[in-house]
């Protein structure tokens, strides 16, 4: 272990969109945004919208104790910076969020979450800094020295592979990705276009006509009916016998998983076991009712991979 080893907080995502199972599960630690290519000693902080990235990718060190936190208060894993600067480009797509850069790291979960007496960390929710908190770094560094400590050494995790992009989406689709592309950056732009659109206006402009494009004829496609946003039946008339997959929709940036419980109480309302869709128009996360709403298939019209296809052959209309 590196002796007096600095402490570094990292952010797992904000509650809606979270990210820190991806660090845990592959042994890593990843910061945004990742879009603008790797850091190198001769970029601006101003490409990497400030100096995060350098920071990471410079002043971190091997060795060095990372707390995974939740919120401003609360850590879930504490970790070992086990490599040197990484751009992973595999990470492109985590939630939505573009984390690229990379440290190899050996983490720790805890049991339970940790809350400290006081709000310890920042509130940026895709970035790193160190800490100087003397209660943090306390806490650190007795954690590190009692046991178990075999974890500080512990092989680390296999990378996942980069999954090739998809090129040329369907031709039915590609009207829609195209609207995708052109519209979403201006979306964001809070200056030029005021506040983000509204989830009627997503299903308005992007959900239904998704939806058209794969084959579902407008009287198979019900709007607010029984409260969901977007309910696709495989017959008429429109029961919930017939109903094919229900589809809750989120404002743009609200983090789609999050829409899974609301998702969830709308099926078990309609007392038949169906598939749920969770958008924001722009990503479509896919669950199986029958495997305890574990995740199908997933597309980001943004950022199209191959496996899109999964999830486009999964709604298409039969």
């Amino acid at each position: 272990m590196k002796s007096n080893p600095s402490v570094w907080q990292l952010a797992g995502g904000p509650s809606t969109r979270p990210y820190a199972h991806v660090f845990l599960k592959y042994g890593v630690g990843l910061i945004g945004p990742g879009d603008a290519g790797p850091w190198k000693p001769s970029r601006e902080d101003d490409e990497f919208e400030g100096g995060f990235v350098r920071r990471f990718a410079d002043e971190m060190e091997v060795g060095d104790v990372v707390l995974l936190r939740t919120g401003i208060a609360g850590i879930v894993a504490l970790g070992v910076v086990a490599s040197e600067y990484l751009y992973l480009n595999q990470f492109d797509d985590v939630n939505g969020w573009d984390l690229q850069h990379a440290r190899r790291i050996r983490w720790c979960p805890l049991p339970q979450e940790y809350t400290f007496n006081s709000q310890v960390f920042g509130a940026n929710p895709t970035r790193c800094a160190r800490t100087w908190k003397a209660e943090v770094i306390d806490f650190a560094r007795r954690f590190l020295s009692s046991p178990p400590t075999y974890w500080q050494e512990a092989p680390l995790p296999e990378l996942p592979p980069e999954e090739p992009s998809l090129e040329d989406p369907p031709g039915a689709l590609e009207s829609i990705v195209a609207q995708a592309r052109d519209l979403f950056g201006m979306y964001w732009d809070r200056q030029g276009f005021g506040d983000h659109p509204t989830e009627d206006e997503l299903i308005t402009h992007f959900v239904v006509p998704f939806l058209r494009a794969l084959g579902w004829p407008p009287e198979r496609i019900a709007v607010k009916w029984r409260y969901i946003d977007v309910a696709v039946f495989a017959a008429l008339p429109r029961t919930p016998e017939n109903c094919a997959f229900v589809v809750e929709a989120k404002r743009l940036g609200a983090g789609v998983e999050s829409a899974l419980d609301q998702a969830k109480g709308y099926v078990e309302s309609l007392g038949v076991p169906r598939d749920v869709v969770v958008t924001d128009g722009i990503r479509y996360r896919m669950y199986s009712c029958n495997n305890e709403f574990a995740p199908l298939a997933y597309a980001n019209l943004m950022r199209l991979k191959l496996s899109s296809l999964d999830l486009f052959n999964r709604l298409k209309k039969p």
